[in-house]
């Protein structure tokens, strides 16, 4: 096929980069080495626009052991143990197939992780749905769910934690994040840097297909009115495979036969290939003819850029062929000898002995461009909110409308989908601030969650990436964990609009500020842009997923409350922020103003303090306070117990609304028995935390003083109604 300008411009590649490819080869690519290119270059593998602006972010600390740049992140726990983790988008693939995109997000998400070498303990998620009255949303949920379940059911992995949002803004491009968190032997963790000369490049897994071709351009380019035409370009998923994938790659990896591993995930066997060979600074010469097909007369282009599913690409040390050829034989699996590596630092690709592709690793790799995109400094706005001039509402009236909303119902209806509790580890699943895991067989646990807060980041994208790792930050410390290290997923619009690239760039400004005064590193990610259809971009979407470590787990802490008389403390001091909040916005429909500041000492003295008396069994339940403020969290404290609350209103209360939905940051609630309040106050002092003594807990209902009262049953059927009148979960 000639290279045309047509061509250039269906591989996702403008005209300066493909002059540039032409002097990297001294010659005009052909098809072959222009698709290779188009793949290694694309936003989703090169990071081209992102790559200047996540050199800021902290990723070292003392217990990473392996930051950004490999498969995933790793952490050491002590003892050996090692976590290995990571989040990754499959953004498009999902919003064109639900159910197939969302499924094979988890199955790619799962082999970053055991392609380390740790075997897969748990699975969260973060997915983003347009209105509710939108058209599609009902069946992208639907699909999307049952996807997620499908594939981590079946291949047996509890999925443990998430957050479901809705918002107009992903009405044509929802967000759907997948994590996976895997337990690994510090001294038996796997890389994917390859390793001496003439070794086997094997590739095992199923078999190569035409699914997913230029799946990882597509996910690099904006949506336009015929996405439906890129379906065959959505991977499809076999999770039974990818069990018996797993099991085969932990069994080889048992003994010292493996060099190096990756999983072919985005851009399939051409960024397995390259990214092996440019880590290790060497050439790989590949026999295509040798790969493993499952259709007839595929070609070297649709093999190299295939992105079927459950592959990986192994380098072995020699001798070693025969051993790890009988493992993969007994579970079944393709394993084949398709190359060697080489010493030419070159990707030379045969198809029946006439080299089809010649191309420089460098070229691909750390010759990739890098774009310094110009970006606009989000302007404050000019004036606040005036709460003067907004129409009068009684309490009774916002808490029950904010309760019975799409983002604050009862999400258990998503939840029951997925097994949880398979493996037997799960300690504390869905519905608590984070999830907690046990590491097998172990006294000690770790705990995790998923965080992202769209509006605050469209608002203002600095404090917007500040508060939601500190949103994090107070899940983990919530259920009892040090928090350890992150992982992030940065969903945005288009790069080469400066006001989105604005919007990035102070995204990353506040993640760093937050990580570095927490010392919460950030040790894997991933960053999604093109998330828009016909220039209309997502709001700024960083989806924060936190690690903590319980190093003694006795009884893990809970979000709801135990006991009758309980007295409630207010840890944080409550300036009453409106602004940006979920009251302004289900209430009024306004969504101006700044979000709330977030104070870096405050969120660290109290977090820390708030741990300290966990840590002493001092604590009953505790649950930080974010979106809805006081009132919603107390709620949701209250909803499927038998105790609720009797709170008192301040004295000298100015404004009721602000107290109780203001959104102010560093605040947790805390269930404390009388007969250790004096102990708990005396730590708080010691500490200088700023704190208030607000009511007390009361069986069957739910009071607030002079404004409201009423029995938690009946809140609870509120907080269920949305999903009913929605019409029931079918797909």
């Amino acid at each position: 096929m000639k290279i045309t300008k047509q061509v250039v411009e269906k591989h996702g590649l403008n005209p300066e980069e493909f002059s540039t490819i032409k002097k990297l080869l001294k010659r005009e690519p052909n098809l072959l080495e222009l698709g290779i290119f188009s793949a290694m270059w694309n936003e989703h593998c090169s990071y081209k626009s992102s790559r200047k602006h996540l050199k800021n972010l902290p990723t070292r600390g003392k217990q990473v052991i392996q930051g950004p740049g490999e498969n995933a992140g790793v952490v050491d726990i002590g003892d050996n143990d090692a976590i290995v983790f990571k989040i990754e988008s499959h953004n498009h693939p999902s919003y064109i197939e639900p159910y197939q995109g969302a499924a094979t997000g988890v199955g790619g998400i799962l082999r970053d992780v055991f392609t380390m070498g740790a075997r897969p303990i748990a699975l969260l998620n973060s997915i983003h749905f347009g209105s509710p009255e939108h058209f599609k949303t009902k069946n992208l949920l639907n699909g999307v769910v049952s996807g997620i379940g499908g594939y981590g059911n079946c291949i047996g992995i509890p999925t443990v934690a998430g957050e479901t949002k809705f918002n107009s803004t992903y009405n044509e491009n929802i967000l759907v994040n997948a994590m996976a968190i895997g337990h690994a032997k510090k001294d038996k963790i796997f890389y994917s840097k390859a390793k001496g000369l003439n070794k086997s490049v094997v590739y095992v897994g199923s078999k190569t297909g035409r699914d997913g071709i230029h799946g990882a351009s597509m996910a690099s380019a904006e949506f336009d009115e015929n996405t439906d035409e890129k379906k065959p370009t959505v991977q499809v998923g076999d999770p039974f495979t990818e069990k018996l994938l797993m099991e085969a790659c932990l069994e080889l990896m048992k003994d010292n036969s493996i060099i190096s591993i990756q999983d072919m995930g985005a851009a399939g066997l051409t960024s397995s290939s390259v990214e092996m060979a440019s880590k290790g600074e060497l050439g790989i010469e590949l026999n295509l003819e040798m790969v493993p097909c499952r259709e007839d007369k595929m070609t070297p282009y649709e093999m190299m850029l295939s992105e079927s599913q459950e592959r990986m690409l192994i380098i072995l040390e020699e001798g070693k062929e025969k051993n790890a050829k009988k493992i993969f034989d007994k579970w079944d699996l393709d394993f084949v000898i398709i190359g060697k590596t080489t010493d030419t630092n070159k990707l030379v690709l045969k198809f029946n002995n006439i080299i089809e592709g010649d191309i420089p690793i460098s070229a691909l790799a750390s010759k990739a461009p890098i774009y310094d995109r110009k970006w606009i400094k989000k302007k404050l706005p000019k004036k606040k909110v005036d709460l003067k001039k907004l129409k009068k509402i009684k309490f009774e009236d916002a808490l029950l409308k904010i309760l019975s909303s799409a983002n604050h119902s009862n999400k258990s209806w998503i939840t029951e989908q997925y097994d949880q509790m398979v493996m037997c580890d799960t300690v504390k699943k869905s519905g608590a601030d984070a999830a907690i895991i046990r590491i097998h067989n172990k006294d000690k646990a770790i705990a995790t969650s998923v965080d992202s807060s769209a509006n605050y980041c469209k608002a203002y994208p600095f404090s917007g990436g500040k508060q939601i790792v500190c949103e994090n930050w107070r899940n983990l410390i919530s259920v009892g964990a040090k928090p350890i290290a992150v992982t992030n997923c940065l969903n945005f619009g288009n790069p080469e609009n400066p006001e989105v690239m604005g919007e990035f760039a102070e995204c990353i400004q506040g993640i760093k500020e937050s990580c570095e005064f927490l010392n919460f590193p950030v040790v894997s990610g991933n960053v999604s842009f093109y998330n828009g259809t016909n220039k209309k971009n997502i709001n700024p979407t960083p989806v924060i997923g936190g690690i903590g470590l319980i190093n003694k787990l006795i009884e893990p802490i809970d979000h709801q409350f135990k006991n009758d008389k309980s007295v409630i403390i207010l840890i944080g001091k409550t300036f009453g922020h409106l602004e940006q909040s979920v009251f302004l916005e289900e209430i009024y429909d306004n969504k101006e103003g700044l979000p709330p500041e977030v104070n870096l000492t405050n969120e660290k003295n109290n977090g820390e303090c708030v741990l300290e008396l966990i840590n002493n069994s001092l604590v009953k339940s505790i649950h930080d306070i974010s979106s809805g403020g006081l009132a919603v969290a107390l709620a949701e404290m209250a909803m499927g117990t038998d105790y609720g609350v009797k709170i008192n209103k301040p004295k000298n209360l100015t404004n009721l609304f602000k107290y109780f939905f203001g959104e102010d940051q560093s605040r947790y609630i805390l269930e404390i028995e009388k007969n250790k309040l004096e102990k708990v106050e005396k730590i708080l002092k010691k500490n200088n935390i700023f704190y208030e003594n607000i009511g007390t807990t009361q069986k069957k209902y739910f009071e607030i003083q002079g404004e409201f009262k009423s029995d938690i049953k009946e809140l609870y059927k509120i907080n269920n109604q949305w999903y009913n009148n929605f019409n029931g979960f079918t797909y």
